[in-house]
């Protein structure tokens, strides 16, 4: 029985390949050990790509992708072809590749290379499969064959470009993967993509046997030593490595459509240290930075509400608030427009040794038509309110609130809340209009910390 509570997808090994011949079922095994639930064998030539289908099918928990590398374009034909596609209907392959550009080896000739990389791409929407595709020292022809190809669903694996390829990449709907190398000393570009890549286009892999990540440098690499890329990750990213495996799962399980996908929306979910509740997906604005208008989920988490939890629901999802250094009402809409069950699991959480953080817009004092601080008093220890622009006429632009006058009435409700609440901090995110310096500035005047946010990093 696994003991191990860690849920991680390799999206990319090579468990046909001779290194692994002599143990290739203790391979797999010490993976699911270590927390990998799933792997995706990857064909990097054809023999191969046969390989990893017999695989995959032998093996509940191993998918596959089939597709021959740059490296052996250049003995690439129709038959070969051919069989792809017939290959691809197969109930275990998730994927098209790896194929793409290599011009550090130019084992294959340029041309060839790129001609056959058109052909997988091809094949991948023929077959409404993702690619998976390799690029080393090729940025600027990968990405204007990926542009040409209409291609939007694929993944730039073992990912060791900048940050503007990166960019580019997920512009066009891929993913971004990271393997081993982000974990070596001196790969400082790469810990830096790691670290800004949303949490919605990150993948991570091994690309076993090769690239095994620190402590394992230079050794073979394995499944199992996902982990430490995991931890790096972690590290670089500032959350958990339970985190970064919850979201990089979830998103292996999106792109290639594996099962296990969560579709019910999560009352209480964790993040770092912290437990947050969900307690409503309905808001008093519509700001057009929200997550909430691109995707359902927030660190891995569904949060998209069938329906809204009674407070004893709310109570049994939290458990002993003790375990966490506090409990955050945050989630896809405004906590306040909830306010008498906010209060009533508040004073739970107080009586039981918790901390309360509430995040909220300031729009509460105008849903209830009253001032609700003082209410608040002794039950919320902190609040974090988005200011989210310097002036009204930006306000209205970037959230479109319901009601009028809304940005000067978050402000007095940052002005107020300083009066009941002992720690405020208001929030605004970094976009185009927004001027944080005068944002500041109007925070100082009312001796309220301004914490400023990344655009699309949530949680």
């Amino acid at each position: 029985m696994r003991k191990n509570t860690l849920s991680l997808i390799d999206t990319h090994c090579h468990l046909d390949m001779k290194q692994f011949d002599q143990d290739r079922e203790d391979v797999i095994k010490r993976a699911h050990e270590a927390g990998v639930g799933s792997l995706i064998t990857v064909g990097a030539d054809f023999d191969g790509s046969r390989k990893a289908v017999e695989i995959a099918e032998s093996h509940d928990d191993i998918y596959c992708s089939v597709g021959v590398h740059p490296h052996d374009a250049k003995d690439f034909t129709p038959d070969a072809l051919a069989t792809l596609r017939e290959w691809a209907g197969r109930d275990k392959v998730v994927a098209i590749g790896e194929t793409g550009l290599d011009y550090h080896y130019d084992h294959s000739p340029r041309d060839v290379q790129k001609r056959v990389f058109e052909q997988h791409l091809a094949l991948a929407i023929e077959t409404k499969l993702p690619a998976i595709v390799h690029s080393r020292e090729a940025d600027k022809d990968t990405l204007g064959i990926l542009k040409a190809s209409g291609i939007n669903r694929g993944v730039m694996h073992c990912f060791s470009g900048d940050m503007e390829m990166a960019e580019a990449a997920m512009e066009m709907g891929l993913y971004i993967s990271i393997a081993g190398p982000v974990t070596f000393k001196k790969a400082d570009e790469l810990k830096e993509v790691a670290r800004a890549i949303p949490d919605d286009y990150l993948l991570i892999e091994t690309d076993a046997p090769y690239l095994a990540p620190v402590p394992r440098r230079g050794k073979r690499n394995e499944p199992a030593l996902i982990v430490h890329t995991a931890q790096e990750i972690a590290r670089l990213r500032g959350i958990t490595l339970e985190d970064v495996a919850r979201i990089t799962t979830l998103n292996a399980r999106r792109l290639f459509g594996l099962p296990g996908e969560a579709d019910t929306g999560s009352i209480a979910y964790k993040i770092r240290d912290s437990l947050y509740l969900n307690i409503t997906n309905r808001c008093t604005n519509k700001c057009t930075f929200c997550v909430r208008f691109r995707s359902d989920f927030v660190k891995g988490h569904h949060l998209r509400l069938d329906s809204e939890p009674t407070a004893k629901e709310i109570i049994k999802s939290i458990g002993d608030p003790k375990d966490y250094r506090e409990i955050v009402f945050c989630g896809y809409g405004e906590p306040l427009i909830r306010l008498d069950v906010l209060k009533e699991v508040a004073d739970w959480v107080k009586k039981n040794g918790g901390r309360v953080r509430i995040n909220t817009n300031g729009h509460g004092n105008v849903i209830h038509k009253r001032n609700i601080l003082p209410e608040l008093a002794g039950l919320v220890d902190s609040m974090s309110i988005s200011l989210d622009a310097q002036d009204s006429a930006t306000y209205d632009k970037l959230c479109a609130p319901a009601f009028p006058n809304a940005f000067d009435e978050v402000v007095g409700f940052i002005r107020e809340a300083r009066k009941h609440i002992p720690d405020v901090q208001a929030t605004v995110v970094e976009m185009e209009g927004v001027d944080v310096e005068k944002c500041r500035a109007l925070m100082d005047g009312l001796s309220v910390k301004l914490r400023v946010r990344k655009l699309h990093v949530v949680g």
